[in-house]
C-alpha cells in the first residue's frame, strides 16, 4: 500500500522521522562542534607557539643588532680592524663585554675590510678567508645592516646553519672591517628550546623556502618541497583531510619562515572512529526509533481501524454497532460522537420510515377522497337538473355553484390565475347569498391588469369563509369586499374587508401562528402557512382593525408572479 495512502504508514513515518531526524541532527552537530572545537583549541595552540617561536627568534636578532650597534659605537674594535691589529686586549674586552648576553647563542667573530679572521668568541680560529666579493659579508656592506644568510654545514650539532654578517665602519665613514655571527645547530635548538609543543615540529625555511632547521632532519627536504608546491599552486597550506595542519610566520630581521607543523585535531583514524560510532549509534537509534514508532502507530491507529471498522458496518446498514471508547482523549470523545452519530441515524431511519409509512397511508386517503368529490360533483349535476324540472331555481344555482367549487378544488393546478379565485369567491358567495337569505353582499375591486397574477388555489375562500362565518355573525346588511392591489414592482396584496365585530386589538399585527387548537381558525392558519411556504417568512397574513367603521381587514401579502402565456 503507497504511503500517501495508508494513515498508518503516514503515522509511522511521521513518528519515526520524528525520533529520528532531530537526533541525527543533534549527532552531527555535536560532532560538528566538537570537530570545530578541537580546531579552535589547536589553532589558538598552535598560534601561541608559533607566537613564542618568533618571539624567540625575535629577541636572538634583537641581542644580535645590539652586538653590532655595540662594536660600532666601540672607539677600539674600528681602527683595530681598519690597520689590521690582532691580540689588542682592548678589543677582546669591547667584544666580549658586547656579546655578554647573546654569546651562548652564537659564535661571534671580527674580520677586518679583505676577510682576515682577528678575533673570536670561540676557542678555536676559523679555516680560510671568507670571501667579500659575494656571500653574506656583500650583503650586509651593500644593505648598511644586519643581514642573515643560509649556510649548508651538513649535519651534527654543530653544523652551522645560519651565518649573520654587519658591516663595522671608522667614524670617518670608511669601511673597517665585519662582525660575522655563526649559528650552529645547537645553538638554534637551544634558543628554541620549549617555545613548542612536544606534538608540534618546527622547520625553518630561508627566504627562498629552503630548509635551514627542523626538528626532524630527515623530511626537512622532502616537507620543504611539498609546502612550497603548494604555495606555488595556490593551495592551503594544510590540506583537506591530511594528517598534519601546518602554521607559518615570517621573522623579518633574520629573512626566515616559521613553519608549525602538527597533528590534525581529528586525524583519519580518529575520524574513522568517529564515524564508527556515529553510525553504530544511529543504527542503534534507528532500530529503536522504528520499534517505538511501530508501537505508538500501533496504539494511535487502533482507535482509527475501530473507527473505520463500524463506520464499513454503518455503510452496510447495520445502525447496531458500537465503539468502546476506551480512552477520555480525543479519539475516545471521537468515539463518543460516532456512537451518538449512529443512535441519532439509528432514530432518524426509524423516523423516516415511519414517516413513510404515514405518507403512504395519507396518499391512500387521498386517492380514496378524490373518489367522493367526483361522484359529489355526479350528484349535485343530477340534483340540479331535478331542481330544473321541478322549478326550484335556488336549489338548481346552490348545486351548480357547489359543483364548480368542488370541480376547483380538485383540479391538480398548485397555483392558479387571480381571475379563477375570484370566480370561485363569486361562486361561493352566490350559495352563502341563499342560505343567507340575500343578507350578504360581496363586491370585488381586482385591476384588468393583475387578472393574471398567479396565486395558491384556494387562499381566498377561507379568509372569505372567515369573515362570513365569524365577522358578520348576527350582523345585518353584511358586505365583503375582496381589494387586490400592488405595492412596488415585486409584492401584491389582497385584502379582504368586512363590516362586522370586528377584531380583539391583541391580535392585530402580522398573523401569529397560535391557532392550531382553534378550529374555528383552521382556515386562517391554513393559508398562512400555504403562503409561508411557498414564498418564505416575508409572506402570509396581516389583521388589522377598520378605520372607518366596524370591521376586520385581514391582508395576504405574497410575491408579483405574473401568468406565462405560451405564444
Amino acid at each position: 500500500m503507497k504511503l500517501s495512502q495508508s494513515f498508518r504508514m503516514r503515522l509511522f513515518a511521521g513518528f519515526l522521522l520524528a525520533s529520528l531526524l532531530p537526533l541525527l541532527l543533534c549527532a552531527v552537530m555535536l560532532l560538528q562542534v566538537f570537530r570545530l572545537r578541537l580546531d579552535s583549541q589547536m589553532d589558538s595552540e598552535t598560534q601561541g607557539q608559533l607566537s613564542s617561536v618568533t618571539g624567540a627568534l625575535d629577541s636572538l636578532y634583537e641581542g644580535f643588532r645590539k652586538v653590532s650597534l655595540a662594536l660600532q659605537s666601540s672607539p677600539y674594535v674600528s681602527p683595530a680592524l681598519a690597520t689590521g691589529q690582532r691580540e689588542s686586549d682592548m678589543v677582546y674586552s669591547e667584544l666580549y663585554g658586547a656579546t655578554e648576553g647573546s654569546r651562548s647563542s652564537a659564535r661571534f667573530d671580527l674580520y677586518d675590510a679583505e676577510g682576515n679572521w682577528l678575533y673570536s668568541t670561540g676557542s678555536a680560529a676559523p679555516q680560510g678567508r671568507l670571501p667579500t666579493q659575494w656571500g653574506v659579508l656583500r650583503s650586509a656592506r651593500e644593505s648598511g645592516k644586519l643581514v642573515f644568510s643560509q649556510v649548508d654545514g651538513g649535519e651534527g650539532s654543530g653544523a652551522v646553519l645560519l651565518q649573520g654578517c654587519a658591516y663595522l665602519t671608522t667614524p670617518e665613514g670608511a669601511g673597517a672591517g665585519y662582525l660575522v655571527i655563526t649559528l650552529t645547530r645547537s645553538h638554534i635548538a637551544q634558543a628554541l628550546e620549549g617555545k613548542y609543543g612536544n606534538r608540534s615540529q618546527l622547520l625553518l625555511l630561508s627566504r627562498y623556502w629552503r630548509p635551514v632547521y627542523a626538528t626532524q632532519t630527515g623530511q626537512a627536504e622532502t616537507l620543504a618541497a611539498q609546502l612550497r608546491q603548494r604555495l606555488l599552486a595556490g593551495e592551503p597550506l594544510s590540506a583537506e583531510g591530511g594528517e598534519f595542519a601546518y602554521r607559518l610566520a615570517f621573522q623579518e630581521g633574520m629573512g626566515l619562515y616559521v613553519v608549525l607543523q602538527r597533528p590534525q585535531a581529528l586525524n583519519q583514524d580518529t575520524r574513522r572512529l568517529l564515524t564508527t560510532v556515529t553510525a553504530g549509534s544511529a543504527l542503534v537509534c534507528l532500530v529503536l526509533s522504528v520499534l517505538m514508532s511501530i508501537s505508538l502507530s500501533r496504539q494511535m491507529f487502533r482507535p482509527v481501524a475501530r473507527l473505520q471498522k463500524a463506520i464499513g458496518e454503518v455503510e452496510r446498514n447495520n445502525l447496531d454497532v458500537y465503539v468502546t471508547p476506551y480512552q477520555n482523549d480525543e479519539l475516545g470523545q471521537l468515539a463518543q460522537r460516532f456512537n451518538a452519530m449512529v443512535s441519532a441515524l439509528k432514530r432518524n431511519q426509524e423516523q423516516l420510515l415511519e414517516n413513510q409509512r404515514e405518507l403512504n397511508e395519507a396518499q391512500i386517503r387521498m386517492l380514496q377522497a378524490q373518489l367522493n368529490p367526483h361522484f359529489l360533483c355526479n350528484t349535485l349535476d343530477t340534483m340540479k337538473w331535478i331542481s330544473k324540472i321541478n322549478q326550484v331555481p335556488q336549489v338548481a344555482v346552490m348545486s351548480t355553484d357547489l359543483a364548480d367549487i368542488l370541480r376547483f378544488c380538485i383540479s391538480p393546478d398548485e397555483f392558479v390565475p387571480l381571475s379563477r379565485e375570484v370566480e370561485l369567491l363569486r361562486r361561493y358567495m352566490e350559495i352563502q347569498s341563499i342560505r343567507l337569505s340575500e343578507q350578504c353582499r360581496f363586491e370585488v375591486e381586482l385591476p384588468e391588469e393583475l387578472e393574471t397574477c398567479l396565486v395558491p388555489k384556494m387562499i381566498l375562500q377561507p379568509i372569505v369563509e372567515n369573515a362570513v362565518l365569524h365577522g358578520l355573525a348576527g350582523v345585518d346588511n353584511g358586505v365583503v369586499r375582496v381589494k387586490v392591489w400592488t405595492e412596488g414592482e415585486e409584492t401584491l396584496k389582497i385584502s379582504v374587508t368586512d363590516n362586522g365585530l370586528g377584531l380583539p386589538p391583541e391580535l392585530e399585527g402580522k398573523y401569529v401562528r397560535g391557532f392550531e387548537s382553534d378550529r374555528s381558525h383552521l382556515g386562517l392558519y391554513n393559508v398562512d402557512t400555504i403562503l409561508k411556504k411557498h414564498y418564505g417568512g416575508e409572506s402570509g397574513l396581516y389583521l388589522a382593525r377598520r378605520s372607518d367603521g366596524p370591521g376586520t381587514v385581514v391582508t395576504a401579502v405574497l410575491p408579483l408572479r405574473r401568468e406565462e402565456r405560451e405564444c
